[in-house]
C-alpha cells in the first residue's frame, strides 16, 4: 500500500503499529498480487491525499468501493470520468439540483469536492472485482474509524453527512460540540424517497460553514 504523505500520516501513525493493521497490510498485499482489486493500489488512500486533515470541512462516509471495472478511484460515491454515473450519485445530483440549483453534470467525478475539504471516506478502502463487500471485516473499518475520530478531535467546526444506517452508526464516535451532524436515508434508489430527497444537506452544510466564517463548498460538478 502507498504511504500517506500529508498530515494524515501523523494522525494515523499509531494505527500502523497495531496488530490488526499488520494483518490487514499482509492481506491486502496478497490480494493485489493474486486477484483484481479496486481501486488501483496507488489510489487506495486518495481520500486522505486529496483532503488533508487540516483542510477537512465536511465528511461524507461511504461503505465499500465500487466493484465494477474502472469505477473506484478512492473517493466514496465518485467514479472516473467516462464511467456511467451510479444510481446513488444520480440521486445525490437530483438533491443538489433541488437544494442549490446545481445542474446535473455528465460525469460522476467528485475530485473537486475532495480538493475543497470534503473528506469522502469509505469505511472499507478496497474490494475484489465484482465481489461486493469482499474486503469487509479485514481491518479497514478499524483504520477508517481512527480517521473519523481524528476528524472529530479537530478544534474547529466540521460537518458530518451521515447517509443511511451504516454511516449513522459512526455518530457514536462524534462527541465534539463544535461539529454539525446531519442524518438522512441513503441516496440509493431503494431508500432515497424515504427522506434523502428534500434533506437539503448541501445548503445546510454551506450555511453552517459561512456562519463559522469558513469558505462554503462549491458543490457544482462541471460537465467534462
Amino acid at each position: 500500500m502507498p504511504p500517506i504523505t500529508n498530515d494524515w500520516a501523523n494522525a494515523l501513525a499509531p494505527e500502523l503499529k497495531k496488530d490488526y493493521y499488520r494483518k490487514l497490510f499482509n492481506f491486502i498485499g496478497q490480494e493485489y498480487a493474486t486477484k483484481t482489486i479496486f481501486p488501483p493500489g496507488d489510489e487506495i488512500f486518495n481520500a486522505f491525499h486529496l483532503t488533508p486533515l487540516s483542510k477537512v470541512k465536511c465528511v461524507i462516509i461511504g461503505q465499500d468501493p465500487y466493484h465494477n471495472d474502472g469505477q473506484a478511484h478512492g473517493l466514496c460515491f465518485s467514479v472516473r470520468p467516462g464511467v456511467d454515473i451510479p444510481p446513488s450519485l444520480v440521486n445525490i445530483y437530483k438533491e443538489l439540483q433541488d437544494d442549490l440549483g446545481c445542474y446535473i453534470p455528465n460525469n460522476g467525478y467528485l475530485e473537486k469536492w475532495a480538493k475543497q475539504g470534503v473528506l469522502m471516506l469509505n469505511s472499507v478502502l478496497t474490494v475484489r472485482a465484482h465481489q461486493a463487500a469482499s474486503h469487509q471485516n479485514k481491518g479497514w473499518e478499524q483504520f477508517t474509524d481512527a480517521a473519523i475520530r481524528a476528524v472529530n478531535e479537530q478544534d474547529r467546526p466540521i460537518v458530518f453527512l451521515l447517509w443511511g444506517s451504516f454511516a449513522q452508526k459512526k455518530a457514536a464516535m462524534l462527541n465534539n460540540k463544535k461539529h454539525l451532524i446531519l442524518n438522512a436515508p441513503h441516496p440509493s434508489p431503494l431508500s432515497a424517497y424515504r427522506g434523502f430527497f428534500g434533506c437539503k444537506h448541501f445548503s445546510q452544510t454551506n450555511e453552517f460553514l459561512k456562519a463559522n466564517n469558513i469558505e462554503p463548498i462549491d458543490w457544482q460538478i462541471e460537465n467534462i
